[in-house]
């Protein structure tokens, strides 16, 4: 378990160097034992610490500590609108029950500018997608941006456990408000998924697909996940929370730990790359999928169906779709019609899947 005390300790071993326990414990405020115990913790955590006797502690790799406002220069730099730090967010939008029962161009809609960007960083926090849905009815989350070095609780699909390493992951969340319902916002992991596929493309992640409905993989290993929480109403509006969990850098020990095949950003950019710059890579990530939320809004899936198929790892190959109660459908994957939903081919049947709780698998 790392702490915030432990990110503080990170933090001054961050420049590579070596360090005393006797100087550390003098920077941190804490007991030597108490050093040594917290950098224990931290190589559980999947940091790797180099102890020399007479010189101290170095970080073997030191990671590029998060730092939101790096994040927002960068997001600057690509023309994307950002808040000015401590700036107070607005209170949510929430239409009158009267205007909820308008329907056509009567109905009157929430402002479509694009917000500007609200961009924090936490070293240490429980989900980042559970603090924005905490948040949602007491500050508007539109445009809100929430990234964590570390989580105790993170979240993937089904229930389970995101695994992540400290200095080593991108975990982040982003909320957005859409003038539609759940029916509207069925194809929208798979839109984040495009977002995010470009995003790493045009910082030279070649190669990444996407696997239905919310998973990326390279050669398929899996490599990150997108998950989306929503609030409203069953016709709008909505609030929703959109998670992403990226492995940058995992260590082989880790990677032994988990029960499906999974690589990284590292394993992709290839031997003699440069360092991933994680701030860098943050801020293309939240820019890309901006603009993708925006254009949803307006237009919805339909438009993308074509590129995320190009993009399905699984596309035109027979796969075994496992369903809730443990039995299985098998087919050819035809694609995805526009609302999102998996459509798959057994001779000249044509079966469609929402994501629910399936899991797609190859055949």
């Amino acid at each position: 378990m790392l702490t915030p005390l432990s990110f503080t300790l990170l933090r001054q071993l961050s420049d590579g160097d070596f360090h005393s326990g006797e100087d550390l414990a003098e920077k941190v405020g804490l007991t030597r034992a108490r050093v040594s115990q917290l950098l224990r913790q931290a190589e559980t955590a999947g940091l790797s610490l180099e102890r020399v006797r007479g010189r101290g502690y170095r970080l073997k790799a030191a990671p590029d500590f998060l730092d939101a406002a790096a994040v927002r220069v960068t997001l600057s730099q690509l023309g994307v609108k950002v808040a000015k730090p401590g700036a107070p967010a607005p209170r949510p939008q929430v239409p009158a029950d009267d205007d909820l029962a308008l329907t056509g161009p009567e109905r009157p809609m929430f402002d479509r500018t694009p917000p500007a960007l609200q961009v924090e960083v936490s070293d240490q926090i429980d989900s980042t997608s559970s603090e924005l849905l905490r948040r949602a009815p007491r500050r508007d989350i539109h445009g809100a941006v929430l990234a964590a070095e570390w989580q105790t609780a993170g979240r993937g699909r089904r229930g389970r456990t995101w695994t992540a390493v400290a200095g080593g992951s991108l975990t982040f969340s982003m909320g957005w408000r859409f003038e539609q319902g759940a029916g509207f916002l069925a194809g929208l992991s798979l839109a984040a998924g495009v977002a995010v596929v470009r995003a790493l493309e045009k910082d030279g992640f070649n190669g990444i697909e996407l696997k239905w409905p919310n998973d990326l993989v390279f050669r398929h290993h899996k490599i990150g996940g997108i998950l989306i929480e929503l609030n409203g109403d069953a016709l709008g509006p909505s609030t929703v929370v959109v998670g992403v969990g990226l492995n940058v850098r995992m260590p082989r020990a880790l990677r032994r730990e988990i029960a499906q095949p999974v690589t990284d950003l590292t394993a992709v950019a290839g031997r003699g790359a440069p360092p991933i710059d994680r701030n860098r890579l943050l801020a293309r990530l939240v820019a890309e999928l901006s603009s993708m939320f925006s254009e949803y809004a307006q237009h919805g899936f339909a438009p993308i169906a074509a590129e995320w198929q190009q993009r399905h790892a699984y596309q035109g190959k027979p796969v075994k779709l496992v369903l809730p109660d443990g039995g299985a459908v098998k087919g050819t994957v035809a694609g995805v019609d526009a609302s999102g939903a998996l459509v798959l081919a057994d001779g000249p049947r044509r079966s469609r899947f929402l994501s629910g709780e399936l899991s797609l698998r190859r055949a």
